[in-house]
């Protein structure tokens, strides 16, 4: 009898063995194909078994958690939705995370490790830990100014602190409300049919994913590139500059919107946007010394992120020298962000020094203990020192008694260009107002803040539409909610 207990004692312990085996095989070997298996709901419940962090702009937050008491039980809620959508994004029950709901997810659904004082008990448990917050470097009145600017128009506008890259606005117009995605149930597919197949497009985001022809404010680049090359030595003396300028190797010719183009200064071309001179100038300069200011300033550049991605700006270096006078003032394949031409207005303002752009300026727990900053930003010289001033000088003259008077604020410093793109089969498309801007307090060292506006569908007759008209002004409103007048 005792012979057979001991059998089955040992042939019980073997089994025992077998289930613990088969317990840890199916736990830590295949735990990545019972997680990943769609079936598998346990990861999506606990994601959403409590509330979301938050993303904040200044110490306000403009998302939210709305309890259902469904079995995903928390969705995201959105305030103001239509004027942070460009930077919040979307986290969506059905439809997953854009922009910043989808570079902060690991912090905002608790996930990250760095929010845990405890991380291996949290990979134990396969449960997240409380979420975090992430804080945005957006300034709420410039934000606010933008949207309000722009009043449901097509365009954008992206507002940097040129001295650190810190983002202070970014708006998309026309925009939405990302709240109506949050959820999973049929309202929420009826949205996203509805706003994905808008003509609009108003879940593109214009200020960091959809680059224009930026016209004459690509100037600015152009008259970088001649200045560090020594072609021009003296802003104020005459070029030699046809108008009309028959483009290299063809019998086109190019004509300017201004009298007085003919030999103008650099100083006069830059001031009233003469088209001949600055793409003479091009020409004169070469495609590889072009492209290669272009490339200091962002263009070409296909690794920029603010965390998000951002389209990247082009300026083509496989062109001829009638195709590269045309590149020379905004046209033919040259491409901008609104982010990028802020950029640019950011390195002139800056004493020829470009800071990476960044939205993010740390992130902390729920409890506002940070867990990590902004880190360092790279800074790059763009132009010599002496080349940014003088552009600092013209782009100031512009907005003192050029086109781009509208933009002045009393008591402040504002340097800008005015910009209108041609586009479409024969530029027959309503141009695009484009205008880039900087602006310093009186009393202050350094400048505050740079700005590029564009206007996609400018309320005027094609003959009326210019940057200096339409995107001027909300420039100066921009600027003026940076600098508290």
């Amino acid at each position: 009898m005792a012979r057979y207990i001991r059998h089955a004692s040992a042939f019980s312990a073997l089994l025992l063995t077998a289930l613990l085996v088969n317990a840890a095989r199916v736990q830590v070997v295949q735990s990545g194909v019972y997680d990943g298996n769609p079936a598998n709901r346990r990861a999506t419940i606990a994601r959403y078994g409590q509330p979301r962090g938050d993303i904040l702009v200044g110490d306000e937050p403009v998302t939210g958690s709305v309890d259902t008491g469904e079995q995903l039980r928390y969705e995201r809620s959105y305030r103001n939705g239509p004027l942070y959508a460009p930077v919040t994004g979307f986290a969506s029950q059905s439809y997953g995370t854009t922009f910043l709901e989808h570079a902060g997810d690991g912090v905002l659904s608790g996930t990250d490790p760095m929010l845990s004082p405890l991380p291996l008990w949290n990979d134990m448990t396969r449960g997240p830990g409380p979420a975090g917050n992430v804080v945005t470097t957006l300034n709420r009145r410039a934000q606010e100014a933008a949207y309000r600017g722009l009043a449901g128009r097509k365009g954008a506008v992206a507002a940097i602190e040129p001295t650190t890259g810190r983002v202070l606005a970014l708006v998309s117009s026309p925009s939405y409300d990302p709240g109506v995605l949050s959820g999973n149930g049929e309202a929420v597919a009826s949205a996203w049919a509805r706003l994905n197949h808008d003509p609009e497009k108003p879940m593109l985001n214009r200020a960091v994913r959809q680059t224009y022809p930026p016209g004459s404010t690509f100037k600015v680049v152009t008259a970088a590139a001649a200045l560090d090359a020594g072609l021009v030595t003296d802003v104020d003396a005459r070029t030699d500059s046809p108008d009309p300028y028959r483009l290299p190797g063809t019998t086109t010719r190019l004509t300017n919107e201004a009298d007085g183009c003919r030999d103008a200064s650099l100083r006069s071309a830059f001031e009233w946007s003469c088209n001949t001179v600055f793409a003479k100038l091009g020409v004169d300069v070469g495609v590889r010394n072009m492209e290669a200011t272009a490339r200091a300033f962002g263009f070409n550049d296909p690794g920029l992120r603010i965390p998000f991605s951002v389209s990247p700006s082009t300026f083509d270096t496989r062109v001829d020298r009638a195709q590269l006078a045309l590149s020379s003032i905004g046209q033919y394949n040259t491409r901008a962000t609104p982010l990028q031409m802020a950029m640019v207005a950011a390195a002139v303002a800056d004493r020829g020094q470009l800071r990476s752009p960044y939205l993010v300026e740390r992130t902390t727990r729920r409890g506002g203990e940070t867990v990590a900053g902004s880190g360092a930003h790279p800074v790059r010289q763009v132009m010599n020192a002496s080349t940014a001033e003088r552009l600092k000088e013209l782009m100031a003259d512009v907005v003192h008694e050029g086109t781009g008077t509208r933009a002045a604020i009393p008591g402040a410093l504002v340097g800008g260009k005015t910009g209108t793109a041609q586009h479409g089969i024969g530029n027959s498309g309503v141009p695009y107002a484009w205008f880039v801007s900087w602006a310093q307090a009186e009393a202050s060292l350094d400048p505050q803040v740079a700005v590029a506006v564009v206007v996609e569908d400018a309320s005027a007759h094609r003959g009326e539409i210019s940057g200096g008209g339409n995107a001027a002004p909300i420039a100066r409103d921009v600027m003026r909610a940076v600098l508290g007048k």
